[in-house]
């Protein structure tokens, strides 16, 4: 595995990855403790704990902050079975402090107890709730965002299908960080990580199995449970898609981004070359996860406050270029 140079000590003190589909417990239990020291009080943000249509939430606002405010539902990731589940995770409170942003973070039901579609209906729900509810938040309900990472990015792809084919609430933007979004896992990228100390493709499809249960058995999986399998891209929200090299995701993620792009939505990418799934929680300190995090951050702040520069429309042609192709709605073979 071609690593940043940056992140090959970290990654040579790393153990074998947990398989949450064979201890669930332990899984949830290594994520907890991995973020555990990022999980504290932050003087930026409050937070307060809601209930928003049935569904345990936190609502998270900038310190000092007037007037009305964007507002970003977070949706956290964790192989769709675990997650940061004590608090808004790191990442929903940065969206909330840089972004300057009311930040939603919802905590949905959770595979494999819960398979598909429980998660995505519980986030369904909130984002619903979030755009009746504006008013109340101080929302401006024109500029409202979904993010993610990993699940999470494909819970939020899955929004914005949901939400246009429903005739639901309008989507400003959508920020797909390393997103899974195809459970038929025949990329080059998904092949080529094998490492078992970071996320590899054995762990994806095993992930795909347990939320998708026996939908698989009932015929066509959904383009909500995995959005790669949508024919249709048009008429989506302008999108920022963050991949890493050394991600067994990669290769979905350029190849939605650039469906996205030639169905007519801006769109933005960043390929982070060297790094694995998730690296920024093993490498907070390093100069790449500050880099990664600012170019993303800066991305849907922009976006959501109509700066003078578009960053939705900064499409990675590069990025694009080598990216997998195959026929929208095809079976991969």
């Amino acid at each position: 595995m071609d690593v940043h140079p940056e992140l090959a000590d970290v990654l040579a003190e790393l153990p074998e990855r947990i398989d949450a589909t064979r201890d669930i417990q332990a899984a949830r239990d290594g994520f907890k403790a991995l973020m555990a020291p990022r999980m504290g009080p932050d003087a930026r943000v409050t937070v307060e704990h809601r209930v928003a249509a049935g569904i345990d939430i936190q609502v998270v606002r900038p310190v000092g902050a007037q007037g009305t405010l964007p507002g970003v539902l977070y949706v956290h990731g964790g192989s769709f079975s675990f997650g940061e589940l004590d608090g808004p995770s790191p990442m929903a409170r940065d969206v909330c402090a840089t972004a300057g942003a009311v930040v939603v973070n919802v905590h949905y039901r959770l595979a494999p107890e819960h398979p598909f579609p429980a998660g995505f209906e519980d986030c369904y729900a909130v984002l619903c709730w979030l755009a009746e509810h504006a008013d109340d938040l101080g929302v401006d309900p024109d500029r409202i965002a979904v993010a993610g990472a990993s699940a999470g990015g494909c819970l939020c792809a899955a929004l914005c299908l949901a939400a246009r084919d429903r005739g639901g609430p309008r989507i400003a933007f959508q920020t797909l960080l390393i997103p899974c979004l195809d459970d038929r896992c025949d990329t080059a990228s998904m092949r080529a990580i094998t490492d078992r100390r970071v996320t590899n493709g054995t762990l994806v499809a095993r992930m795909w199995d347990a939320y998708l249960g026996t939908d698989r058995d009932r015929g066509p999986v959904s383009p909500y449970a995995a959005p790669a399998r949508a024919d249709d891209l048009s008429g989506l929200p302008a999108a920022y898609v963050l991949t890493c090299g050394a991600d067994p995701l990669r290769d979905e993620g350029l190849d939605y981004a650039r469906r996205l792009a030639e169905a007519g939505i801006p769109v933005t990418v960043k390929d982070v070359p060297g790094a694995w799934h998730l690296f920024e929680a093993f490498a907070p300190d390093s100069s790449l996860a500050r880099e990664t995090t600012a170019h993303w951050l800066a991305a849907l702040r922009e976006a959501l406050h109509d700066t003078p520069r578009d960053v939705s429309r900064d499409v990675s042609r590069d990025a694009l270029r080598d990216a997998p192709r195959h026929v929208p709605g095809e079976a991969l073979s």
